[in-house]
């Protein structure tokens, strides 16, 4: 049974697609810690982090380079964050978490943004990658 990353891939399920290519897909969290809460997904359904190929660790992690980059432009935070926790959807994802403040609380809630606001994030965020 095809997980609900594999679902939004195929693109049976709507997303706010940042990047995409051969090997990942990158994609706003629709329940962000944070305003710019990125997840970078492998299109093949690996569960657990440790039983990714080499190839695709280094594929994710530069990918992951490059969008916090534009993520932190897009949002003006201070820093970009990673975390992968692989408990919520058995496919591996990369959480890229934008840092506000250095004091950043993964346990604090933001207003869930408006659809208006996760599209203009969007653009934000991929003009930022095509610089």
């Amino acid at each position: 049974m095809p997980t609900l990353f594999t679902k939004i891939i195929n693109g049976e399920i709507p997303s706010y697609n940042l990047y995409e290519d051969e090997f990942v897909v990158a994609i706003l969290d629709i329940f962000p810690k944070q305003i710019g809460h990125t997840l970078i997904i492998p299109k093949v359904e690996i569960d657990y982090w440790v039983d990714l190929p080499d190839e695709l660790v280094l594929r994710i992690n530069t990918v992951a380079r490059n969008l916090a980059k534009a993520v932190q432009q897009a949002t003006n935070c201070q820093r970009v964050g990673q975390m992968v926790v692989g408990t919520e959807v058995p496919h591996y994802h990369l959480h890229l978490i934008p840092i506000y403040e250095l004091t950043f609380d993964n346990k604090k809630l933001q207003k869930q943004p408006s659809e208006v606001e996760f599209k203009e994030l969007q653009v934000r965020i991929i003009a930022q990658l095509t610089r």
